[in-house]
């Protein structure tokens, strides 16, 4: 129907398979225009080198840039599980090295055999990141 409200109603005769594939076509595009994940992983370990450390916190610090809200993980293997402190510590020194760009959004968890922390970006550095990123393209 086209126009049922008109006097006589107006229809048009379609192929219904044809129309449900441009209905199915559409919501397919709109499911790709959407953010789908906007939760990365980052994955340390309480014995991080240094450089390996400076090479995540930089990739976290590009990602919450982005936009996208980071999980910081420390992984304990085997006896390192007796010292979840060294991996809190890790975990504290992520969180000093991108405080300017991001917050924690809950406390550390322990979950099994890896500690959790979620980050999120700061909302007025994501604002005044876009307004210099605006200003350098005119």
């Amino acid at each position: 129907m086209i126009a049922p409200a008109s006097k006589p109603p107006v229809a048009r005769i379609a192929d219904y398979g044809k129309l449900k594939y441009e209905l199915a076509k559409k919501e397919k595009e709109s499911r790709k225009s959407t953010k789908a994940g906007t939760i990365k992983e980052v994955k340390l370990s309480p014995k991080i080198a240094q450089h390996d450390f400076d090479v995540r916190v930089d990739k976290t610090r590009e990602l919450i840039d982005k936009g996208y809200k980071v999980k910081i993980v420390i992984m304990f293997r085997g006896r390192e599980m007796a010292h979840i402190n060294l991996g809190r510590r890790v975990l504290d020194r992520v969180l000093d090295a991108v405080k300017e760009v991001a917050k924690a959004e809950t406390a550390s968890k322990l979950e099994g055999k890896n500690l959790h922390l979620m980050l999120s970006p700061i909302k007025k550095y994501a604002e005044n990141k876009d307004q210099k990123s605006s200003s350098e393209t005119v």
